[in-house]
């Protein structure tokens, strides 16, 4: 079942497909807005819809075994093109990354107030610590939320309540990336992952950028091209700063020492720059780029 209509198009000339990571398009299909651009059998004028389970796994095929790329959080906006089965084909409007989600975990859009900004946070069903529990929603969710609690220390939000001191308002994220970093230290490894729930070393870098209200790519090897501004050799390094590996980044937690997702510690782990450098000693250079998000 198709997301729109498909109109008709044609195309002359040559078909170049830009990077198949974010470039709407596979052998049957492609986003309308590539109409005139890149050739397929149909375009689909994207639909619309919110994640709306905690965290929404995005795989590269359509079943649950397929490895998981990426993930969408709560709140997060997704452009369907198709939908076939339980899975719908699509990219997350905040850095276009395609990949396939489960279409129950999508639903209608709306605008988040609040960002989870401690690792995570519980919804509760009254503004109690003795309250049920009615879901968890990691560093990065995004919720909708309404007045304080006649207490203060909750907010309404999603049918329940949520703690105050685990939220931000959105664009006013108070702590540095390094600082959101840290606070993720011990969150589990998972390729794909980008929540306070798992994590890995680019959807690190993402998500605790992203907070700030800068959007990297979602990828170490797009993030080095892309993102941040290249240091001179004579720079020294500072916090916040960030330093990739080959197929691999990290967040300077000062000077000396990096946080970063790793497969090592299986972890968000903290350790100095030259013990993680040292791991990359087989390639032509460990440090491949040092570049710094002003």
């Amino acid at each position: 079942m198709g997301a729109g209509k498909r109109p008709i198009y044609t195309l002359s000339g040559h078909s170049l497909v830009g990077d198949k990571r974010t470039t709407p398009i596979r052998g049957d299909l492609a986003d309308i807005s590539l109409a005139g651009k890149l050739f397929a059998p149909h375009y689909a004028v994207p639909m619309l819809r919110t994640g709306i389970a905690p965290v929404t796994e995005i795989h590269a095929e359509a079943h649950a075994t397929s490895m998981p790329v990426s993930a969408l959080m709560h709140g997060e906006e997704f452009a369907v093109l198709d939908v076939a089965g339980e899975w719908a084909w699509g990219y997350c409007l905040h850095d276009n990354y395609l990949g396939y989600v489960r279409f129950a975990e999508l639903g209608d859009d709306f605008d988040a107030t609040h960002i989870v900004s401690a690792p995570a946070t519980l919804l509760v069903s009254a503004p109690s610590t003795k309250a049920q529990v009615l879901a968890r929603y990691p560093m990065g969710a995004q919720l909708l939320c309404g007045s304080p609690s006649e207490c203060g220390n909750y907010l309404a939000c999603e049918n329940g309540f949520v703690p105050l001191a685990h939220l931000s308002e959105i664009g006013r994220v108070a702590a540095s990336p390094a600082d959101l970093a840290e606070q993720l230290i011990g969150t589990p490894y998972s390729w794909g992952g980008r929540s306070g729930d798992a994590i890995d070393c680019s959807g690190l870098v993402q998500l605790v950028f992203g907070m700030k209200g800068h959007m990297p790519p979602r990828d170490a090897d797009m993030q080095q091209a892309e993102f941040g501004e290249e240091l001179a050799d004579g720079d020294a390094l500072q916090r916040g700063d960030l330093v990739f590996f080959p197929g691999h980044v990290g967040i300077m937690a000062d000077a000396e020492n990096i946080i970063h997702a790793n497969g090592t510690a299986m972890a968000v782990s903290v350790e100095p720059l030259a013990d993680a450098a040292a791991r990359f000693a087989e390639h032509d250079a460990a440090i491949v780029a040092r570049k710094r998000v002003r």
